[in-house]
């Protein structure tokens, strides 16, 4: 059974810490991203999410939000993946994700998600 409380590293150096699960699924922790996300001077940010029912599915579905700490501009990332349990026990997450970026008028929203 896949579970993602605990702490987890990505391939590119992202850290995320994953309080444990509420009865509902529900979940908070911390994301600090790795040297990938560019010059911005980065805070641990806050995330919060839920996984799917592992009683439903040994390998379940989760969703996730940071809410990024930067100093000079506005962004959210969402999260949406799966929780994989390998032949030999390990933990693994795919994911997608989306970020967002203020935009200074809609006009510039067009460049506003990656």
């Amino acid at each position: 059974q896949c579970l993602l409380s605990g702490s987890w590293r990505s391939d590119t150096g992202c850290r995320m810490v994953v309080s444990v699960l509420g009865e509902d699924g529900s979940f908070s922790g911390s994301y600090l991203p790795g040297p990938a996300f560019g010059d911005y001077e980065i805070l641990t940010s806050p995330l919060e999410g839920s996984q799917q029912d592992a009683g439903l599915a040994p390998q379940p579905i989760f969703s996730f939000t940071v809410r990024w700490r930067l100093q000079e501009t506005t962004r959210t990332t969402v999260f949406l993946g799966q929780c994989y349990v390998g032949t030999n026990g390990e933990e693994t997450l795919h994911s997608l994700w989306l970020l967002r970026e203020a935009a200074e008028s809609p006009t510039e929203d067009w460049k506003a998600t990656r």
